[in-house]
């Protein structure tokens, strides 16, 4: 490493953000409710492990409430999953997201959400404030139906 030049250690250090689509914005879906954000969710979730182990995952939306993507953040066990706020944003940015939608699921079956789940959506929404990305809302999602931190007003 003594003998790199300063131009070489540069190029080492060089970031590229590029995003590219397949899809038409105007092709993307929108999402414009609570019930469509949870189809779309539902219809990319692997229902053989929707009561199995829990999963954590984010929707990016456009300013139009077009989706420009889906990431699954993280898979856990049967009684919880770990977020890492900092990757979360990391993609958010770097797909230029207006808005995000998070979302996990509980194996249990059981709508309600946990303390645990109401300190990371506060923390997700004040990350989210400091940085122009808007919490639209964080569903927890089972096979039969889904609790909505926005429609409850917890939002």
């Amino acid at each position: 490493m003594e003998n790199l030049s300063k131009q070489s250690v540069l190029a080492v250090a060089e970031i590229e953000l590029v995003y590219k689509s397949m899809v038409k914005p105007s092709q993307r879906p929108q999402l414009r409710s609570t019930p469509e954000m949870y189809e779309m969710l539902l219809a990319n979730w692997d229902l053989n492990k929707i009561e199995f182990i829990e999963q954590f995952k984010v929707i990016f939306l456009s300013r139009s409430l077009r989706v420009l993507g889906m990431y699954e953040m993280s898979t856990g066990g049967t009684a919880g999953t770990v977020v890492d706020i900092k990757l979360l944003f990391i993609s958010a940015l770097k797909i230029n997201a207006h808005f995000i939608v998070v979302s996990h699921n509980h194996p249990s079956g059981n709508f309600t959400p946990s303390n645990a789940d109401k300190k990371l959506t506060q923390k997700i929404k004040q990350a989210g404030c400091i940085l122009d990305i808007h919490l639209l809302d964080h569903i927890i999602i089972t096979q039969e139906g889904y609790f909505s931190f926005t429609d409850e007003g917890m939002l």
